[in-house]
């Protein structure tokens, strides 16, 4: 199968497979610097409405085909069936090929096998949501990592937290003053970063629901990208550019970042008034690297030292 990466993502809008202005977005015709796309088919459709969901996806791909495929320059396409029998049953579609996989709503271990069996024998992507009960028990969590990586690791793109099921779970809903952070996702989001992030798995952030408070999405992206998340879900199209701005690299992370990367780098030294250590920071001076391919540099309002020299330090330091 051919590499994604998680980077790739940046800001995923997802849109209800019902809409008819779908083809404009997947060309990139409509919204501008969006890079990923979900056509939903399942809490975005009512019950009544999922034939129809069906057809205008069937229209789509249609579309897609009569214009020779998606160009190189479209956004990641995905599509969010129901659940893996209706997965099954669409990766049989011969035009499915121009999607690059499924997004699976609440992945439970019960139903890792079916997903997986779904998508056998394509070369569907997957991006689970982990957004059922199971997620605040961490002992779950480390047997669906464990299972996932049995059987899905290489199809899997990254997983996607979804903080309103999860919210849910609990009765509570976001405040609007608040991020997600001040709530019991102050909990779950680490907690994943964790049980799923050492295992090699990128994360996404949950979806920012208060489209009136653009300043808190932008706090709450802070914290996002503090945790290592590597995009977040959208909801309206103006969120997409404020995303894409948290995902830009600092310019003295960049500098801090190639340092450590360099062959002539000590094993410990200082740079930028902060103690670096390749063997330690490695991942993530190639992380910042990568999401600046992505998404570019933005000045920092701290000190520049992108010309200043190594300063060793002593390793106890």
């Amino acid at each position: 199968m051919k590499k994604v990466s998680p980077f790739a993502l940046g800001a995923t809008l997802y849109m209800p497979a019902t809409r008819d202005d779908l083809l404009g977005v997947v060309f990139a015709e409509k919204l501008e610097g969006l890079r990923s796309v979900v056509v939903c088919l399942e809490d975005a459709v009512s019950e009544c409405d999922i034939d129809c969901a069906l057809h205008n996806l069937n229209l789509l791909l249609l579309a897609i085909d009569v214009r020779g495929g998606r160009p190189e320059s479209a956004p990641l396409v995905f599509v969010r069936p129901r659940n893996a029998d209706m997965a099954a049953m669409l990766a049989q579609w011969p035009l499915m090929k121009h999607v690059d996989g499924f997004v699976m709503p609440k992945l439970t271990l019960k139903n890792l096998g079916a997903w997986d069996d779904a998508v056998r024998g394509t070369e569907l992507f997957l991006m689970p949501t982990l957004e059922t009960r199971e997620v605040f028990d961490p002992s779950a969590m480390v047997e669906l990592r464990d299972a996932m990586l049995e059987t899905a690791k290489e199809r899997i793109i990254a997983l996607r937290i979804g903080g309103n099921d999860l919210m849910g779970c609990l009765g509570l809903r976001r405040n609007p003053r608040t991020t997600l952070y001040q709530t019991p996702m102050g909990y779950v989001i680490p907690l994943l970063a964790g049980v799923m992030g050492s295992a090699g798995f990128a994360l996404t952030a949950p979806v920012f629901e208060q489209l009136q408070t653009p300043d808190l999405l932008v706090e709450e992206l802070a914290l996002d990208m503090a945790h290592g998340l590597v995009g977040k879900t959208a909801i309206h199209p103006t969120q997409v550019a404020i995303i894409h701005r948290a995902l830009q690299v600092g310019v003295d992370d960049l500098n801090s970042a190639r340092a450590i990367l360099s062959d002539s780098a000590p094993a410990v030294f200082q740079f930028n008034g902060a103690m670096c250590e390749p063997a330690t920071h490695l991942k993530w001076a190639t992380n910042m690297i990568e999401r600046a391919t992505w998404y570019g540099v933005r000045q920092d309002k701290g000190m520049n030292s992108a010309n200043g020299p190594f300063t060793l330090i002593e390793a106890s330091a």
